[in-house]
């Protein structure tokens, strides 16, 4: 799976993994993350999302198969190394609440830094950097506790970057923010997976989110991946349906062409329910016992 400049970013070969004394939650997982990519996954509650984000970050070992970093097995690989290379946003990020920001975003350079973490020049102008990239810097001396909810997962994404990571995982990250600062967010994330090359890795709930920024989908069943691909070619009414066990509406916008989805009631059978004049269901085939 390498690409002709070298290995990939990250890769999962066959992967197996699960918890002590229960059945695997993943099952034969492949797949890879080349630079410059958004990759989404998706899938429903309980379908391995997390366990997956966790065998990818090298917190939980798989059980079978293995997971590449830049070609070298993820479990030779040291923790420091580890977080300079990958970098984690959680949902719900810590609040720090006596830091102020850039003290913060300070502590992504931690894996730079030797084992007294004092902050060289290069940390600082690591740091006035990034802070300028995620317009934060005129927030960049106020306490963490006194921003509100989209600056302070802004915080978290801007500590994710001085770490100058390859590889940027958003574990649900914009999941608690409002339309406006979800939409900031991508767009940051966008820019800087353009600018700086980075390979990205997103869990999403939100389908609509995904196929707006998203350019690699990966739908995870039961552990397994039932697809992977562009979004033309997975997010169809066929294959989400198979994912979520709902019926969803699938169109098109008219304003920017992205995919975007809406579930179906229940008891109206696709095709029966009034839909916009614009927009078509894509890939529709209503299943046979509907």
């Amino acid at each position: 799976m390498s690409s002709p400049s070298g290995p990939l970013p990250l890769e999962a070969i066959d992967v197996s993994a699960g918890y002590p004394n229960r059945e695997p939650v993943l099952h034969d997982v492949r797949l890879a993350f080349p630079r410059g990519t958004v990759s989404a996954i998706l899938g429903a509650n309980g379908s391995g999302k997390s366990t997956l984000v966790k065998v990818l970050t090298g917190l939980l070992p798989p059980s079978r198969g293995s997971v590449l970093l830049f070609g070298i097995d993820l479990s030779t690989v040291s923790r420091r190394e580890i977080a300079r290379r990958v970098a984690v946003v959680p949902q719900q990020a810590p609040v720090a609440f006596d830091f102020r920001a850039r003290d913060v975003v300070m502590m992504g350079r931690a894996p730079h830094q030797g084992p007294m973490l004092v902050p060289s020049s290069e940390d600082r102008r690591v740091v006035d950097e990034v802070l300028r990239r995620t317009d934060l810097t005129a927030l960049a001396d106020r306490r963490v506790c006194e921003l509100s909810g989209g600056e302070q997962m802004r915080v978290a994404i801007a500590r994710a970057l001085a770490q100058q990571p390859d590889i940027l995982v958003l574990d649900e990250a914009t999941g608690p923010l409002d339309i406006r600062h979800t939409v900031a967010l991508n767009a940051l994330v966008r820019r800087e997976v353009k600018d700086h090359g980075l390979a990205c890795i997103t869990v999403l709930h939100d389908l609509s989110q995904a196929a707006q920024n998203a350019d690699h989908i990966v739908l995870l069943v039961g552990g397994r991946v039932l697809a992977q691909g562009p979004i033309p070619a997975v997010m169809t009414y066929r294959l989400l349906r198979e994912t979520y066990g709902v019926d969803l509406y699938v169109g098109v916008n008219e304003l920017d062409g992205t995919r975007y989805f809406v579930p179906i009631r229940e008891g109206d059978t696709p095709g029966t329910a009034q839909e916009p004049i614009v927009s078509t269901n894509l890939d529709r085939e209503p299943p046979a016992d509907l």
